[in-house]
């Protein structure tokens, strides 16, 4: 089992944090494989098997770009997402390949985290799955991505609170990694709330109570949006905190999926975040390798 220490000098990802150091995360995944090969509506988990050289391509553009850790392409490597591309049998094989293709070209010194994303279940009596049923496909993700070298797992996405808390649970429970956590909060007419009802207080409160290292936000939003967020996050929790904004958020122009976010805007705003002691900062959809460049020339000079 993976302790959570980097190869080099021995620090976990969690005393560098600790240690007052601010990270730098990397940017989209499914963005980058779609630009590399994987077809609209295909499974982003298979191309750890069958595309091997596309993944490592991946995390290294990431590493070469200035992120301190990167996520494996494990986010929809559920039985309960891989069952719906007729992989549920494949969860293993293929969440501990995707740890193992970014640690394999990770330097010295820099971090892999396992993401494990929404299963597109709700616990009942909402949905069909139980809660030991949830916490065991939780459960299998998070110790094939230790068993393939993870530092860290990171609970991403997500909406419901339950589902969230599960996966920290099941991280701490069967691991001996930090657990990170985020959800996704949009703004209506009174203020954040994730699709399911939680605002960033509950949230925060309920990710620390589950034991979660370090908790925040993704996805979702523009990063204008992301800041206001990160202020409101920050003045309910002085814990370790991340944040991964998207690239604004996407238009369709000519049959084309567009993010508008430059590289340098984003930057400009990731400095603000960083000044409110958000620990950890990256991309999300619409994000690439330039943006994280941008960023880390932004923080680091």
């Amino acid at each position: 089992m993976s302790s959570g220490k980097a190869q080099s000098n021995g620090a976990s990802i969690l005393d560098r944090l600790v240690a007052g150091d601010l990270l730098i995360s990397d940017g989209a995944t499914g963005t980058y494989l779609q630009t590399h090969g994987l077809e609209p509506g295909g499974c982003p988990e298979e191309f750890n098997a069958s595309h091997p050289e596309v993944v490592q391509g991946m995390a290294r553009a990431y590493f070469d770009a200035g992120s301190d850790m990167v996520l494996t392409n494990s986010f929809g490597g559920s039985r309960f997402m891989l069952k719906k591309y007729g992989h549920g049998d494949r969860v293993r094989e293929f969440n501990c390949l995707a740890a193992q293709h970014a640690k394999s070209v990770a330097p010295d010194g820099r971090y892999v985290i396992g993401s494990i994303g929404p299963t597109g279940e709700f616990i009942e009596p909402l949905g069909a799955v139980s809660e030991s049923e949830m916490y065991d496909a939780m459960t299998e993700q998070a110790t094939a991505l230790a068993e393939g070298g993870a530092d860290a797992i990171l609970i991403e996405t997500q909406m419901a609170i339950e589902e969230v808390v599960l996966g920290v649970k099941a991280v701490k429970e069967h691991t001996d990694l930090p657990a990170m956590a985020t959800m996704v909060f949009d703004m209506g007419p009174r203020g954040f709330f994730t699709m399911m009802g939680v605002t960033p207080e509950r949230a925060v409160e309920g990710l620390r109570e589950a034991g979660a290292d370090v908790i925040g936000a993704n996805c979702g939003n523009g990063i204008d949006l992301m800041v206001d967020l990160a202020r409101q996050m920050r003045a309910a929790d002085d814990g370790l905190m991340l944040i991964q904004s998207n690239a604004g958020m996407p238009t369709l122009v000519k049959g084309e999926v567009v993010y508008n976010e430059s590289p340098e805007f984003m930057a400009e705003r990731y400095e603000t975040m960083a000044e409110l002691g958000v620990n950890i900062l990256g991309g999300c959809c619409g994000t690439g390798p330039d943006h994280i460049r941008e960023l880390a020339k932004t923080l680091r000079g």
